[in-house]
């Protein structure tokens, strides 16, 4: 029989640390993701940016999912995005025609972005905008926010969302005007410019 001496509190080391998942890496980004306009559309405008943590670290494993309208303000309602092989199951690609108004891009090693969509026209009272989820390691539940393009002014001053935040935060929801039809956008995840993020109840 095996005694344990009881008198000498035993020296328990930590358990290392983990990295929290979930990973998304894997069967989630396709081929094509951010080519949501069809090619050669004359209102195709370019989107591209940064996720970074709350000490301001690119997240190189992080995903943004896009929907908007169309630049008439409709919502599309074709499918397509990620068409599949009947036969192999492999993917196919976009049929680069149909605009479907969604995407889904993974960051890079730099935790940069980037996707290519139509500009969406504006809807009911909103200023024109564009739908993100954010999924990100450490992120147990996915974040929600709107991407918001520059130019109109009193569209943005009258939006009922844009509103309600608080003036020191809105400029965290509006696009940066880039050269030839390209914005820039980055989301801060937490911590000094966190981006306004939305819940849904």
């Amino acid at each position: 029989m095996t005694k344990i001496d009881t008198s000498r509190p035993e020296t328990v080391l930590p358990t290392p640390s983990h990295t929290v998942g979930p990973f998304y890496g894997h069967a989630l980004p396709f081929p094509g993701g951010g080519d949501i306009a069809p090619v050669g559309h004359p209102d195709t405008i370019a989107l591209q940016g940064y996720i970074r943590d709350g000490e301001g670290n690119p997240l190189p494993d992080a995903f943004v999912e896009l929907w908007g309208a169309d630049p008439d303000g409709n919502v599309p309602q074709v499918d397509g995005s990620m068409r599949r092989d009947p036969a192999s199951g492999g993917f196919l690609g976009r049929n680069g025609v149909e605009f479907t108004g969604w995407g889904r891009v993974q960051t890079d090693a730099n935790g940069h972005w980037s996707a290519r969509t139509l500009r969406p026209g504006a809807r009911g009272q909103s200023a024109p905008y564009l739908s993100v989820c954010v999924f990100a390691r450490g992120l147990l539940v996915h974040l929600y926010t709107r991407i918001y393009l520059p130019g109109d002014e009193a569209a943005l001053a009258a939006d009922p969302l844009l509103k309600q935040v608080d003036p020191a935060r809105r400029d965290t929801l509006i696009a940066q005007d880039g050269p030839l039809g390209t914005y820039r956008f980055d989301i801060r995840l937490q911590g000094e410019g966190e981006t306004v993020f939305l819940e849904f109840q």
